[in-house]
């Protein structure tokens, strides 16, 4: 009989409806349940395409007896960290602070007052590597609280407290921080060249995830300044990425990570927000140095979230799990669709085509049981027999059973999709991917904006989530529409991003010190208020927001948002040469603040191919940050816009700072120059 989570909007959590153990969603009924009981509450958090997640619930919450007992001394809560990203921020800050080390699935256990007291990630079945198991771990807990409980409520408080100091080294507690500089950038660059890898690319050793924002500020802090360090730590690690197996050869798009140092073998879950990112990256790459490889890589990237992630509504869907079906052993597996033997090689290209196959794609068996994930190390000598090769390959790995969807839409992701779909449909004359922008943009509004204006978190199927927006849901959607505005010329994108970022002024900003918490002033009060400015696998909700102010003053001129934006930057100051690769996005909006940054105003008749060639010069340069109006001669919409009138009768162009111009140009090649792009 399906439990509590069988009508939850979160595929996770419908993967757990029929276990045994009687779970509850999160919410206060659960822990009224636990206090009338007078027992701790079991807190599981995971996400639908973890693959350890999978591993622990066959092994242990769809045990009869694992579960008879769980059911009995505990209630037990299950979390969507995806849905719920403020619960997982809060508890796995405790869990890192206890043990060390984080991950999922996380497992805490909790008194009914939401307090931590014991932690842990994956518990095996039975005692293994000096891990004690799950039944052991619940069993020791239990009569830690029936026996100890004066100790367990010390603990408790101890950890809250703990807590609670932690949130005075950057945000409301450390009060307002001076704005990142120029020796601020720079020491921050000495700092990441440390723990770059010379030889394959990427930063510090295994696993390797994708440095997504780092890359993206190397490419601008290029473009400001002409460092030729920080671009070749950019060109190499997204070159070393591209030919690696954590890039899929055949399909496009990125895993979520490498297990190794070299990108060799992936953990075979693809997000969404991955390649959002990645794909914005790939665009900026190839828009800075005009690279063939960075181009075709965002291309396949595009074209795999509209392939394999969009959903019937035109959001994206937030995910592909790592495991699938192996029709060779009947179960499931890790991989299984991604990886290749010789002998199934054979079997799709015959003997001569599977030799070459073979040396071109790197099948040594880097992966398990003689299998290999495909790698392309150096460009094909024969491109023909390459196209032949890897079309055959797809289409006999179209016919394998396919890993699972996490078909839930997340507002932050589809806000950093909306960015990057609609930036590369523009620059790559690609009308198919803007549509692609607008339809999931449109969504959002339809589904995930409520009427009050506020953002709910997911949707599933057309049907939106119980969940509030956090900030990064705010900042990343304003941050598509904005650059849906930049491409289309379309206002109403940039009136929709300036009502989100008022919500972030009104409800998510700390007035005294410019901080911002991770949710609003009037969400569900969690035992502390979450505010973390570094980023993790997505840019944190902090300097995202502050990039979005930034922006939407540039367009408006509002001297409001621009203070949020400059206030919300002082904490890159403070961890900029600490901690660079945690704080990449904020580092990037940096080095848009520093360069000014520019607003270019393009002024034209709509539809004239003069104007379409002064807005696509526009976005194709490489300033930091710049900005781009699009719009009739005499509009008034538009701040930026205002009182910029044709040149001589042509369409024209209007470099500025701070709304003070240059001269207006009505030749693109000249434009170009003034904003760092490349010319066709």
């Amino acid at each position: 009989m399906p439990n509590r989570l069988a009508d939850a909007t979160s595929p996770y959590l419908q993967q757990h409806a029929d276990n045994p153990v009687d779970w509850w969603p999160w919410g206060p009924e659960a822990f009224d349940e636990a206090r009338r009981r007078g027992v701790p509450v079991l807190l599981s958090v995971g996400y639908a395409a973890c693959h350890w997640c999978h591993v622990m619930a066959h092994e242990s919450f769809e045990d009869e007896t694992v579960a008879e007992y769980l059911n009995e001394h505990y209630v037990a809560v299950k979390v969507d960290r995806e849905e719920r990203p403020d619960v997982d921020a809060v508890y796995m800050e405790a869990v890192q602070a206890a043990t060390g080390q984080g991950g999922w699935p996380m497992t805490v256990f909790l008194t009914p007052d939401k307090e931590p007291f014991y932690f842990g990630t994956y518990f095996p079945p039975a005692p293994r590597h000096g891990m004690p198991s799950f039944r052991q771990v619940l069993e020791g807990v239990g009569a830690a609280w029936r026996d100890r409980r004066d100790e367990v409520a010390e603990v408790a408080g101890r950890i809250r407290a703990d807590l609670a100091d932690r949130a005075k080294v950057y945000g409301a507690g450390a009060g307002v921080l001076p704005l990142p500089g120029e020796t601020d950038l720079h020491q921050a660059l000495l700092a990441l060249s440390r723990t770059f890898d010379d030889k394959h690319g990427g930063f510090g050793g295994a696993p390797k995830f994708p440095p997504s924002m780092t890359v993206e500020w190397l490419l601008r802090h290029h473009a400001r300044t002409g460092s030729e360090a920080a671009l070749e730590m950019a060109g190499r690690t997204c070159d070393a990425m591209a030919r690696g197996g954590i890039y899929d050869q055949l399909g496009g798009g990125f895993a979520r990570y490498a297990v190794d140092g070299e990108w060799v073998v992936p953990h075979f879950e693809k997000m969404l927000y991955d390649n959002a990112l990645l794909l914005r990256v790939y665009l900026h790459l190839w828009r800075a140095t005009g690279g063939e490889q960075a181009r075709r890589i965002a291309l396949e990237t595009a074209e795999f979230l509209l392939r394999d992630l969009r959903t019937p509504e035109g959001g994206f869907a937030s995910a592909l799990d790592a495991d699938s079906l192996d029709p060779a052993t009947g179960k499931t597996a890790e991989g299984a669709y991604y990886a290749w033997t010789p002998e199934q090689l054979t079997e799709v290209l015959g003997a001569q085509d599977a030799a070459l196959a073979v040396e071109m794609f790197q099948v040594t068996g880097t992966f398990e049981h003689g299998s290999s994930v495909l790698q392309l190390l150096t460009d094909p000598a024969d491109p023909e027999a390459y196209a032949r090769i890897r079309a055959a390959l797809t289409e006999a790995r179209g016919r394998r059973p396919a890993p699972a969807r996490d078909d839930k839409v997340v507002a932050a992701w589809n806000g950093l999709a909306v960015a990057a779909l609609a930036e590369a449909g523009a620059l790559l004359d690609r009308p198919d991917l803007v549509e692609a922008a607008e339809r999931a943009a449109d969504l959002l509004v339809a589904v995930h904006l409520t009427t009050e204006g506020r953002l709910l978190r997911t949707s599933r199927d057309g049907r939106p989530g119980p969940n509030a927006g956090v900030l990064e849901d705010y900042a990343d959607t304003a941050e598509g529409f904005l650059t849906l505005y930049a491409v289309t010329g379309d206002t109403s994108w940039l009136e929709l991003a300036g009502e989100l970022l008022e919500l972030v002024l009104r409800h998510f900003t700390d007035e005294a010190s410019g901080a911002l918490y991770d949710t609003a002033d009037d969400a569900e009060q969690l035992i502390r208020r979450p505010q973390d400015p570094t980023d993790n696998a997505t840019p944190s909700g902090w300097t995202a927001a502050a990039g979005a102010l930034l922006t939407y003053a540039a367009y408006t001129g509002s001297e409001r948002h621009r203070t949020a934006a400059e206030r919300a930057l002082g904490v890159v100051s403070a961890l900029g040469s600490r901690a660079p690769r945690f704080i990449g996005w904020g580092l990037a909006v940096a080095e848009a603040l520093l360069d000014g940054p520019r607003e270019v105003a393009v002024v034209g008749p709509a539809g004239e191919e003069a104007t379409a060639l002064l807005h696509r010069t526009a976005l194709r340069g490489t300033a930091p940050g710049a900005v781009v109006a699009l719009g009739e001669p005499g509009g008034d919409q538009v701040p930026l816009l205002a009182d910029r009138p044709l040149l001589d009768g042509r369409p024209a162009a209007y470099v500025c700072r701070h709304f003070t111009c240059d001269a207006p140009t009505a030749d693109a090649a000249d434009l170009a120059g003034k904003i760092g792009a490349l010319t066709d």
